[in-house]
């Protein structure tokens, strides 16, 4: 597999290889059916299915849930010289409102793109003609240095993007012909509440109304943040030493009764590392979380002096290799453990990545985490 183990403090002690086989390209049939790799405190390995979580976890844990929406950020477009563009709507511009019509996005074309430059917009589905009569979009700024740029776009930008952009599916899922009606569904959580995410929490993906009904029935509470995934999440590592690496800021809320759940100190399940980083980043004490709006920039990664001080538990997919969801898994459960449960995840041919399986972890102790 060729793991590396030493002072896990360099991107490539979170190498691994996987198998291109194993990485999902489409969700499971139900979503509930997919499987669970549990990881208990002590490093054994148990091959489960999601749907045993309900046995799982504490019967009287808080079980806090991303309720952001994915809004369709991905965008077709085409110069004046008809030169194709891809755009990437990360986020709203400074401290708007996410239905700004200023928003910072990647863009994908042969040449830079300049300040005043107009893109008329392509109907989802289509690459290399514009739109009849469709709207255009302006370049508000050059690139800036973390390779974003400023776009304009007509009106409210979640109107926009609802009405033209397409689900904005990772790289690594393959699609001739762009997503599918499938994916807009299966690419969302049955949750998903406030629109501004543009990549789904993936651990999230799981949950039917059912299975929150099941746990609800035997004790667990359901509680909500919302964190609007970004470049934050998902950019990746390109540096060596990860002490240079700079994390993008991500908003999030975190709601009263949430922060109320977590005071009772009742065992927190969190559903994802978007909702790690949201309440670790709101934590001003042990089971005590921060009210209101707030953004982070948190990287969570072993080697530090980082100490989690609300989550206990932690529901989340298979992360790419050396991206800082690994290595915020790997301080929660401890590097060792969790690179030997990768290991038996793809000798066990498991599924990797977004629309794939998932894990159960509990929090290791603070000296197993170096």
């Amino acid at each position: 597999m060729g793991y590396v183990l030493r002072s896990v403090q360099r991107r490539q002690d979170f190498h691994f290889d996987l198998p291109p086989e194993q990485i999902a390209q489409t969700p499971a049939q139900r979503r509930d059916a997919s499987r669970l790799l549990v990881l208990g405190g002590d490093g054994a390995i148990a091959d489960r299915t999601f749907t045993d979580l309900v046995e799982l976890i504490p019967a009287d844990a808080v079980v806090v849930v991303n309720d952001t929406r994915v809004v369709p950020a991905r965008v077709h477009a085409v110069k004046d010289s008809g030169g194709g563009v891809e755009l990437l709507f990360v986020e709203p511009e400074g401290d708007a409102a996410a239905g700004a019509s200023r928003w910072r996005c990647l863009a994908r074309a042969r040449r830079a793109l300049r300040a005043g430059q107009r893109l008329a917009v392509c109907a989802p589905g289509e690459r290399d003609a514009p739109a009849p009569g469709g709207p255009v979009v302006t370049v508000a700024a050059d690139r800036d240095a973390d390779g974003s740029l400023l776009v304009d776009v007509p009106g409210d930008a979640i109107a926009f993007l609802d009405a033209w952009g397409e689900p904005p599916l990772p790289p690594y899922i393959a699609r001739d012909h762009g997503p599918g009606d499938d994916d807009r569904d299966r690419y969302q959580t049955v949750y998903a509440r406030v629109p501004g995410a543009v990549a789904a929490p993936t651990a999230g993906l799981h949950f039917t109304p059912e299975l929150l009904a099941a746990l609800e029935a035997r004790g667990a509470a359901i509680a909500s943040v919302t964190l609007h995934v970004g470049l934050g999440t998902f950019s990746p590592v390109r540096v060596d030493d990860l002490a240079d690496h700079a994390m993008h800021r991500e908003r999030y809320t975190i709601p009263e009764r949430t922060a109320a759940l977590i005071a009772t100190g009742r065992p927190v399940v969190a559903v994802g590392t978007t909702v790690v980083r949201a309440l670790e980043s709101a934590a001003r004490g042990p089971r005590d979380v921060a009210v209101g709006p707030g953004d982070t920039r948190l990287f969570i990664r072993p080697g530090t002096d980082f100490r989690f001080r609300v989550v206990d538990h932690l529901i989340t997919n298979f992360h790419l290799p050396e991206s800082t969801l690994l290595m915020l898994v790997c301080t929660f459960a401890g590097p060792a453990p969790v690179l030997a449960a990768y290991r038996h995840a793809v000798a066990a041919g498991y599924r990797f990545f977004s629309y794939g399986d998932a894990m159960l972890l509990r929090r290791a102790a603070p000296e197993a985490t170096p």
